[in-house]
């Protein structure tokens, strides 16, 4: 993970949905809110920076209890907005 940036409840994140399988659909970014960070149970998930979210879409919210984190945007992972 970014070592500037520490994932805490109520942070605002970037969720990549995952599209349609067919590509009708293509993965997007969606605004979240981190609402818990999950204690880490293997380095696997300590390395990862699971939490869980409130994710803000077009049809309304939906809610994704242990999302792993990824540096790169990349389909059912969360990561920072970049800046602009």
């Amino acid at each position: 993970m970014e070592s500037q940036q520490k994932p805490s409840v109520g942070r605002i994140v970037h969720y990549q949905s995952f599209g349609t399988p067919n590509g009708e659909y293509k993965p997007e970014p969606r605004a979240a809110i981190i609402t818990q960070v999950c204690e880490a149970q293997t380095s696997d998930e300590a390395a990862n920076g699971f939490v869980g979210l409130a994710i803000l879409n077009p049809s309304g919210m939906f809610f994704q209890p242990k999302t792993p984190y990824s540096a790169e945007p990349k389909p059912g992972h969360w990561n920072w907005p970049p800046r602009v």
